[in-house]
């Protein structure tokens, strides 16, 4: 049987230091059982390794920018831990291809066929998903086992410890987190970029530069959104 690293080990130390409590949380102990039996018995995604790659790319003191997804990419070699993001050579989602559009309509940036968004999450934007962990091929497989709360964490230590981040919730389940966020943080909100609701609101949203915008006026350097 395959041994899943325990879950606070696999976090940097800037996380793991904001995250203590929920790390050793009845839920979380939980959690990590759960993921033991999935990893052993489904295929699941990302792989291990990759769980908390979006605490790694973002300390959580660069922190000025969250986007905030649903689940992984459920299909073969796309989620990689990051939000929306997939590792180069990987097809562009449809999701991710209307990110690309918009960022072309709002800042002039052509479309890239690079999908990896490392890039962005070294500049300090967190690519969070609200739940980390899916089953190949079922989505939001893993939801309601643990993983809502942690994230709800996550946020939580953002809101109370930084001021003047700019989030960028698209769609339902995103905007749920509102409301662990108080009036010293920045919220922008689209519909979610899927297909299924682009033309709903989030082509035209720019949220792209209005996040420049913002980091701009706190003196904070804007993101390059450029990929290649």
């Amino acid at each position: 049987m395959t041994q899943i690293n325990p879950l606070k080990d696999q976090l940097n130390q800037s996380w793991e230091a904001n995250l203590k409590r929920e790390l050793t949380a009845r839920y979380f102990l939980q959690l990590q059982e759960f993921l033991l039996q999935e990893y052993n018995k489904f295929e699941v995604y990302p792989p291990q390794k990759e769980i908390f790659a979006a605490f790694h790319h973002t300390p959580f003191e660069k922190v000025k920018v969250v986007i905030i997804g649903q689940d992984p990419y459920h299909g073969p070699d796309q989620a990689n831990g990051l939000s929306f993001s997939v590792n180069s050579g990987v097809k562009l989602p449809p999701s991710l291809q209307n990110i690309f559009k918009e960022i072309e309509k709002d800042l002039g940036i052509k479309m890239p066929e690079d999908g990896d968004l490392s890039k962005w999450a070294k500049q300090g934007v967190l690519l969070l998903n609200t739940t980390l962990t899916v089953r190949r091929g079922e989505a939001e497989s893993h939801q309601k086992h643990g993983w809502e709360r942690f994230t709800d964490a996550v946020i939580a230590q953002l809101n109370a410890k930084k001021e003047g981040v700019v989030y960028l919730l698209w769609g339902r389940q995103a905007q749920a987190k509102e409301r662990i966020l108080s009036d010293k943080q920045f919220i922008l909100k689209a519909p979610h970029p899927s297909p299924l609701s682009a033309y709903r609101g989030f082509f035209g949203c720019q949220h792209f530069s209005k996040t420049n915008q913002i980091l701009a006026s706190l003196g904070k350097k804007p993101i390059d959104w450029q990929i290649s």
